[in-house]
């Protein structure tokens, strides 16, 4: 098999609604050589990746999507973060940091929620975070879709309740400043890759750090990039020599439709390049 992956794909880890061990499965069967499990603000996930080098054929390459905020624009950023050290200090401080302020957030959503809906208590949500510690929303929309007081996981009832800026039980946590998890990806020596420019509206944002060479790599091919913003990320890679990834951002049902693993690539040649950079800052 020629060598392609999806370098962006999450798990019960986070907020997927499928466990670790059967995304391989599926990756194999949608006919790629590796896989790269990349949840959200995980630790637990880098370490699945290195404690499960192969599955199914697939060659695992351990990752985290990392979140931050950029305060010039005022929105969030995702930065994709491969082949760091599991026992970085700065990557656990991050990803417990996050981990506490999510929990905190969806609690309190989640008590908001027991007034509106008697059926619903917010202890029922807790089994759905003990993979990865954390409590997302998608969880909370699971149990009120399986109690039938949703109506899927990403539709009106989720917009009525978590909609951006107007949801009716929607708490944020703070995310840290885009500075500090580029230094914290930096010290995991790991390497970064700006996450789907399109979604956060973050083109500008691409074009800065490009050229302060301060990521080493775009991801181009998603689903929610525009073709656009795919042909100025070519551009820039060119420019800029950067890393060009790709991956499906697979969620499994928690997805607002449908997104199979395996729909976005990442080639062979940038998978190679992708880790002879992590190795040469490994030696460091």
């Amino acid at each position: 098999l020629p060598m392609t992956g999806d370098l962006h794909t999450h798990s019960t880890f986070s907020d997927g609604s499928l466990k670790a061990d059967i995304l391989p499965r599926l990756a194999a069967r949608a006919g790629l050589t590796q896989l790269a499990i990349s949840d959200h603000d995980s630790v637990r996930a880098v370490r699945y990746g290195y404690e499960h080098p192969e599955a199914e054929g697939v060659r695992l390459i351990p990752a985290t999507e990392l979140t931050a905020f950029d305060p010039v624009r005022g929105r969030r950023v995702h930065l994709l973060c491969y082949w760091p050290d599991p026992e970085s200090a700065a990557l656990a401080a991050h990803c417990d940091g996050m981990a506490a302020r999510r929990n905190a957030a969806c609690a309190q959503s989640a008590r908001e929620l027991e007034q509106i809906y008697p059926q619903f208590k917010a202890r029922d949500v807790l089994e759905r975070m003990e993979d990865g510690g954390v409590l997302f929303k998608s969880a909370i929309m699971q149990v009120l879709c399986e109690y039938g007081l949703a109506d899927g996981i990403y539709k009106e009832t989720y917009q009525e309740l978590f909609g951006t800026g107007r949801g009716r039980v929607l708490h944020e946590p703070a995310y840290e400043n885009l500075d500090q998890v580029l230094e914290t990806i930096r010290a995991a020596r790991g390497v970064a890759v700006l996450a789907h420019p399109s979604v956060y509206k973050s083109m500008e944002l691409a074009r800065e750090l490009a050229a302060e060479g301060r990521i080493d790599g775009v991801e181009i091919d998603h689903p929610r990039n525009t073709e656009e913003d795919k042909k100025e990320l070519h551009a820039l890679a060119r420019a800029h020599g950067l890393i060009v990834t790709g991956g499906s951002d697979f969620h499994g049902r928690n997805a607002g439709r449908a997104r199979p693993l395996g729909m976005c690539r990442t080639a062979g040649e940038e998978i190679a390049r992708l880790e002879a950079l992590a190795q040469k800052r490994r030696q460091r």
